[in-house]
């Protein structure tokens, strides 16, 4: 039972990568930018929920209303004040702009908040659980996954059975022939940009939850997060919850057969994926 249980908590685990690695998918799969501060506005939103928290006295899952909007914001403001001018045929100037936004972030963090890991309290949810048989199933690890799946399920409705989401692969398709036809893109960039740190607020708001973060941690969501992203195919909405759950049953199993091993499993089962299939397990296929 105990392997059941690791493959279990894994699949869980897996629901949050999959959070890390929705918007990265989709601002790749829309714009081909590869957003390298991805993960310290993760942690960004923690703390964004953390202040909220801490000066309106409310849960964390219902800050979740305020601090949504305001990473959407951030996200519209940065792509139209900055990340628009840098895109073009060349992958090299997002690549910089993005790795000094993370740079900027991760020192402001730590100017504000300073280097004493931080958590977000959410109450007796950290420690109901469920039985499943003799297993005892978190409470918190199921509401994640359970939000997983549903943000996962409105971002695949949204980009293919709306009109938002048909003007996106208009202007991930081709650029020049979507401004023709009345869209203008960076609007719909920053709309795209808007969406991907909204889902990275949630991501933020429940690693807050679930363990403590610092300034300094971001970089190792971005890697979870792209692993995610790669393994499932780039580009596939689904694909990504898909990556999450392996690349989270991986870890659960490496530690379950020797602590030090969490991590190591996970980045082995990635250079596995990636050596079998390159373009992932579930590569983008037209809609």
């Amino acid at each position: 039972m105990d392997w059941v249980n690791a493959i279990i908590q894994g699949t869980l685990l897996g629901g949050l990568y999959a959070l890390f690695a929705a918007g990265l998918s989709l601002i790749f799969g829309v714009m081909r930018l590869v957003n390298i501060a991805h993960g310290d506005l993760i942690v960004f939103s923690a703390y964004v929920c953390l202040t909220i928290t801490t000066s309106l006295g409310i849960h964390p899952l219902v800050a979740l209303v305020l601090v949504v909007p305001i990473m959407a914001a951030i996200g519209y403001g940065l792509q139209r004040g900055l990340l628009n001018k840098t895109l073009g045929t060349d992958i090299l100037p997002p690549l910089l702009i993005t790795f000094g936004l993370s740079v900027i972030i991760q020192n402001t963090l730590l100017q504000v908040y300073t280097a004493d890991p931080q958590k977000l309290s959410a109450g007796d949810l950290e420690i109901a659980s469920i039985k499943v048989g003799s297993l005892a199933v978190g409470m918190l690890p199921l509401l994640t996954f359970a939000i997983a799946v549903a943000v996962i399920a409105s971002l695949q409705y949204m980009f293919y059975k709306t009109a938002l989401g048909r003007a996106l692969r208009a202007v991930s398709d081709n650029q020049e022939i979507a401004q023709l036809m009345g869209l203008d893109k960076r609007h719909i960039f920053g709309i795209a940009m808007a969406l991907a740190l909204a889902v990275t607020a949630v991501a933020g708001v429940l690693l807050g939850i679930r363990t403590s973060f610092d300034p300094s941690v971001g970089g190792g969501r971005l890697i979870f997060g792209f692993e995610a992203v790669i393994i499932g195919g780039l580009g596939n909405i689904w694909g990504t919850l898909a990556g999450g759950v392996i690349l989270g049953v991986a870890q659960t199993i490496g530690a379950k057969i020797d602590p030090g091993w969490q991590i190591l499993a996970g980045h082995i089962a990635f250079l596995v994926v990636l050596a079998v299939r390159p373009n992932g397990l579930f590569p983008r296929m037209s809609a």
